[in-house]
């Protein structure tokens, strides 16, 4: 039972990883041909798989409770993180139980190093951009030394966010 609810789990937790993948690629992609609209729509789409995940990490933290009560082992939750509960939880398991389970275990931290090596990627793409930015508006009015302003004329910081382009000079 235990080992099928986490097997389930594991599998779950995987596919909607592989799906965040995906779409952060759709969001590189978005941002990188400034298709506002795609960026927006793969960005509500990764905010429902987040809003999953998190729903999927419960379930396997009620799934460690409940093995916890099994083997009434008050220790089982107080020394260990939920890495090493899912550990404890395997080494009780048979043998091919336990090598299907930390196999799958190991697909989702794979997945979840891509989704994070592909965060990075974007991060040092929009890094690079507010850079070059930056650097344009210092060269092109060096009276502003750097300062940006918004439509209405206030100063605001060099956070992307809050930058405000006019698209005629």
């Amino acid at each position: 039972m235990i080992y099928e609810k986490c097997r389930d789990i594991l599998l779950r937790e995987c596919e909607l990883v592989q799906n965040a993948v995906n779409i952060q690629e759709k969001i590189q992609q978005a941002v990188t041909n400034k298709d506002w609209v795609n960026f927006e729509d793969s960005m509500n789409i990764m905010n429902s798989i987040e809003s999953k995940i998190e729903g999927l990490e419960t379930e396997r933290e009620q799934l460690f409770n409940v093995y916890e009560t099994i083997l009434h082992q008050k220790s089982f939750a107080n020394n260990l993180d939920s890495k090493g509960r899912f550990y404890k939880l395997v080494s009780a398991l048979p043998e091919e139980q336990r090598n299907d389970l930390t196999a799958i275990y190991r697909s989702l931290k794979i997945e979840a190093l891509k989704l994070r090596m592909a965060n990075d990627t974007l991060m040092t793409y929009l890094i690079g951009v507010k850079a070059t930015l930056k650097d344009f508006f210092d060269l092109a009015f060096p009276e502003r030394a750097g300062k940006l302003y918004t439509n209405y004329g206030t100063q605001v910081s060099h956070d992307m966010r809050s930058m405000v382009l006019n698209a005629q000079f």
